[in-house]
């Protein structure tokens, strides 16, 4: 068994659908029954995608929509002749719940996990009209519910599903109390936001609407009634019919859950809010479900803000179709989220609960054809039309597609704006809004609206510039900026500029007012003024931040500056990153300390080197304070800056800041430039000062491999009289005869005698230059005993170096002791000397004896022994015995020899040994050949000489050997 939907073909557009190939609205389908039945439906119930339909033979079935293939077939406990047919059914919002009345007053409760009705003992004989489900929408039980009875009994019950067949499934009755009006036809409880122990009833008889807020009693799971304490102390709000008939239908029902989440929650979102609608004699009475203000004035403003549908207006519609003499009364209604649906007799007509108007007005049913309830699916927000053989949905398409012109018919424009579709919408509604804004004289609200708007710019900027509204016209010109596309490059240039020149106008009217003291407007006082000011000031920089790409560089400088508006024009090019341009601005003010602020944030090394000449001269120390925290610099383009500021300054030394920086680069940054490094020379060799120490620590800081250029270095300081340079770079160039030479043309003799003990590696050159040094000491000393004790520093010199510099007429007792002592010197080498050849001739005498005692040398060699190479007996040819005892046949000892010495001595043992085997001498020659041979072949012993050494790498065990020989 199925269910499938079809189209019904027959039912044309019933109206308010839109035309042009725009589905209508409003639709109804008949869904086709794959499954047949034996009794007529006499109720139905939908609720979370499930259809409940109750069958005059008192079976019911469940349909999952989910799962139209599978129905569910329930029967009662009884059977029809016994309790009764079913005569109406409430199924909660969760399709968790149903109960099931009958025509005898017998009322059952069925779970949705069960297949078996369990009757409600308590409830029998209870003729229910309505329920109010909880507003938690439990599951497992139904906790605490209103039941409104037909004789205007509110019954408080709970229910719940229970197999143990003692138990009861109404949990508790309570009788709350009675109503004079006859039927209770409609119940609804909902909680308010932020008061979870706080409910709002809303109850409907025939006659009158009653509205009751207030707190809930302490029970809780059934343990008492809950409901009792707010029926009992609050006083509801009536609405009442004045004249009311008798006998029609009556019903209360609320807005499904709207299906739209797209759109944010408020408390002023109309759309949020649910509607209520009460079916009366009179028509429709229906509003929003109100959830503020608190207490009973919600109960007032709710009926007070509540609309009354008449049923004429509803039921007495002419729409094509529409049978003649059928009934003119509402046998049913429904709301969707804008509409209010009825059934009257065989028709559906569906009215706009804004406007009323009808939208849809269409035969359904066919003649004879009864309808048994209009139900709604509150949770999927589905709308299902029942008769006794059918059954029909009715569509809901994009109910809301109009709602944004009814809303801007009541110039409603910000609900209008949430309800608009498309930007052809939303620009209508802005422009109309805009109008009735400038129309109240609201032109600051109305230039946020143009701004979103599609009404002609200038008509809008003339609009604002007659009215003499600058502010107004400054907001939507920033309105419309926002609007226009990164590629309308035009249109967002010429607005932006437009705006500068607003915001610049605008400041300067702030800045007069300010300093005449005088009242803008009645409303604004000069120390609001000064507020305005600031707030316009940084409205103007959030400007700025936000769209410095769409304002042309010169336009903007140009318009800023005609107004005089300094900040603002460093602002803007501090947001550009134009700092060429502030920095030349305070330079040229001389406003040295700004600039200086503005070049602590920047790193491009190309605005030090442009700006760093004149804020050298201006601003050393703290701009030198600046380089040193650049680590992107090359110094040497800051080289003409430091000699410019060189040249004027007038300083000590300490105190120039050209040095100082340079000094951070060679000492701190480790700078190998020699560009660098000869500012440095050039700056310590020209100061004015006589004082060289600086000079010389940095000279002495290089080292062996300065990076200065000497040669440049050296003639600075010969420029500049720098004699204590001059020698040290004389020195550090080896260059030390012209060193001692400076030094003593200078009359610096401890200098002359420090260099002339530098060379100690070229003891020659060291004594000549000592001796120079000693000419001038003698020359310049007052006595010669002070010049030889100076020159005794030196352990070169003696006493008769010394003598050619002596005065022609010097008395020896000056110098008698040096004489002595020299002379004693001599004795004592003669003596050394003699000495060392007696032991040189007693040493070669000891050699004689030596070399005759080896002719006496000899080796003993046993019959049996055997080469050390071949193994063979050695006596079986000529052999060599060396004084270890090793034992070598000669031809063996050769072959060894030629395999572990060099390629020299290889190539000469060769050449003898050929030139011996092929007689190519004789005679003495060949003697001397084969003497030569046998030292070149038995010099050493190749087992325990210089030649073992070099076999240590060598395996015991060769390729190709017996491993075992060397097993233990």
């Amino acid at each position: 068994m199925a269910l499938d939907p079809s189209t019904v073909g027959e039912l044309p557009d019933g109206g308010g659908g839109g035309g042009g190939g725009t589905l209508p609205i409003f639709d109804v389908e008949r869904v086709q029954l794959q499954f047949s039945i034996a009794a007529d439906f006499v109720a139905a119930q939908a609720a979370n995608n499930v259809l409940i339909l109750a069958l005059s033979n008192g079976r019911i079935l469940r349909i999952d929509l989910n799962r139209p293939e599978d129905i569910d077939d329930i029967d009662l406990p009884k059977k029809p002749s016994e309790v009764g047919v079913i005569r109406r059914m409430f199924l909660d919002p969760t399709a968790s719940h149903l109960v099931i009345c009958t025509s005898l007053g017998e009322n059952y409760y069925l779970h949705s996990q069960s297949r078996q009705p369990r009757p409600l003992a308590r409830l029998r004989g209870v003729s229910i009209e309505s329920i109010a489900w909880n507003p938690s929408l439990p599951t497992a039980s139904t906790r605490e519910i209103l039941i409104g009875a037909s004789d205007g009994s509110i019954y408080e019950g709970y229910i719940e599903t229970s197999t143990e067949f003692y138990r009861k499934e109404d949990k508790y009755l309570k009788n709350l109390q009675k109503l004079p009006d006859g039927p209770v036809t409609g119940l609804w409880v909902d909680t308010l936001p932020g008061r979870p122990d706080t409910r709002r009833i809303l109850i409907s008889t025939q006659s009158r609407l009653f509205h009751l807020v207030g707190k809930l009693g302490r029970g809780h799971d059934g343990s008492g009634s809950i409901y009792s304490k707010l029926l009992d102390s609050e006083q509801p709000v009536i609405h009442e019919l004045s004249r009311p008939l008798a006998a029609t239908p009556s019903a209360l029902v609320i807005s499904p859950d709207t299906q739209d989440t797209s759109r944010p929650r408020s408390g002023e979102d109309v759309s949020q809010d649910r509607a209520f609608a009460w079916l009366s004699s009179h028509g429709v009475f229906h509003g929003k479900l109100l959830v503020s203000p608190s207490g009973p004035e919600l109960g007032a403003k709710l009926i007070a803000d509540g609309k009354l549908l008449p049923r004429s207006q509803i039921a007495g519609s002419e729409a094509s179709g529409r049978r003649r003499g059928s009934p003119d009364h509402i046998d049913a209604i429904a709301l969707t989220q804008w509409h209010v649906v009825s059934l009257i007799g065989d028709r559906i007509v569906a009215a706009n609960r804004l406007t009323g108007a009808t939208v849809y007005d269409q035969v359904i049913l066919d003649h004879g054809q009864k309808a048994i309830g209009l139900c709604v699916d509150a949770q999927k927000n589905t709308f299902w039309l029942f008769t006794s053989q059918e059954i029909f949905e009715i569509i809901v398409r994009d109910e809301d597609r109009d709602i944004w012109k009814i809303m801007l018919q009541m110039q409603q424009f910000d609900a209008a704006l949430q309800y608009a579709h498309t930007n052809t919408q939303k620009a209508a509604i802005s422009s109309a809004s805009g109008d009735h804004l400038v129309a109240k004289g609201l032109f600051n609200e109305a230039a946020g609206v143009y701004g979103k708007s599609s009404k002609a710019f200038d008509e809008v900027a003339l609009c604002f510039i007659d009215n003499n509204q600058p502010d107004a016209l400054r907001k939507y010109l920033l309105a419309k900026l926002a609007t226009y596309k990164k590629s309308f490059v035009m249109q967002r240039i010429m607005i932006a500029s437009w705006l500068i020149e607003i915001f610049m106008a605008k400041l300067n009217s702030l800045d007069d007012t300010i300093i005449t003291r005088a009242e803008l407007s009645e409303t604004l006082n000069p120390t609001q003024t000064k507020e305005q000011l600031g707030a316009i000031r940084s409205e103007y920089q959030d400007f700025v931040n936000k769209h410095k790409s769409d304002l042309d560089r010169k336009t903007v400088y140009d318009v800023i500056s005609s107004h005089g508006r300094e900040e603002e024009l460093l602002y803007y090019a501090d947001t550009v990153n134009d700092y060429n341009f502030v920095l030349s601005y305070w330079v040229q003010r001389e406003r040295w300390a700004e600039a200086l602020n503005v070049l602590k944030r920047q790193t491009d090394p190309e605005v030090f080197y442009r700006y760093s000449s004149v804020l050298m001269t201006h601003a050393a120390t703290e701009l030198v304070e600046i380089l040193m925290r650049q680590s992107n610099l090359a110094p040497r383009n800051l080289i003409p800056a430091l000699l410019e500021y060189d040249r004027t300054f007038r300083g000590q030394l300490g105190q120039n800041q050209a040095v100082r920086y340079l000094q951070y680069v060679v000492n701190q940054l480790g700078s190998a430039d020699a560009a660098v490094h000869n500012t440095l020379v050039s700056i310590y060799a020209s100061h004015a000062s006589k004082d060289e120490s600086a000079l010389l620590a940095y000279l002495e800081s290089q080292g062996d491999e300065p990076k200065f250029d000497p040669d440049f270095a050296l003639r600075l300081c010969i420029q500049n009289h720098r004699v204590l340079a001059c020698a040290h770079i004389y020195t550090s160039m080896g260059q030390y005869v012209q060193a001692v030479d400076l030094a003593l043309s200078h009359d610096e003799v401890g200098l002359a005698a420090i260099i002339a003990d530098r060379p100690l590696s070229n003891p020659p050159l060291r004594k000549r230059l000592w001796l120079a040094v000693a000419k001038k000491v003698i020359s310049q000393s007052n006595g010669i005993r002070t010049a030889i004790e100076f020159l005794k520093r030196c352990d070169l010199l003696k006493i008769e170096d010394l003598i050619p510099f002596f005065p022609d007429f010097v008395v020896i007792d000056d110098f008698k002791e040096e004489i002595c002592a020299a002379l004693e010197d001599y004795s004592r080498n003669i003596d050394g000397l003699r000495k060392e050849m007696d032991e040189s001739s007693q040493t070669a005498a000891n050699i004689k004896v030596d070399i005759a005692a080896l002719d006496h040398r000899y080796a003993i060699v046993e019959p049996g022994e055997k080469c050390y190479v071949c193994a063979l007996p050695l006596l079986s040819r000529q052999f060599f015995v060396f004084p270890c005892q090793h034992a070598f046949h000669s031809d063996c000892l050769g072959r060894r020899v030629l395999e572990q010495t060099g390629p020299g001595k290889g190539k000469r043992i060769r050449e003898c040994q050929v030139q011996i085997s092929k007689g190519l001498v004789s005679g003495a020659k060949r003697e001397a050949m084969i003497a030569e041979l046998d030292g070149l072949v038995a010099s050493a012993c190749i087992l325990c000489s210089d030649y073992a050494i070099k076999r240590i790498n060598e395996p015991f065990v060769k390729e190709g050997e017996d491993k075992n020989e060397w097993a233990l």
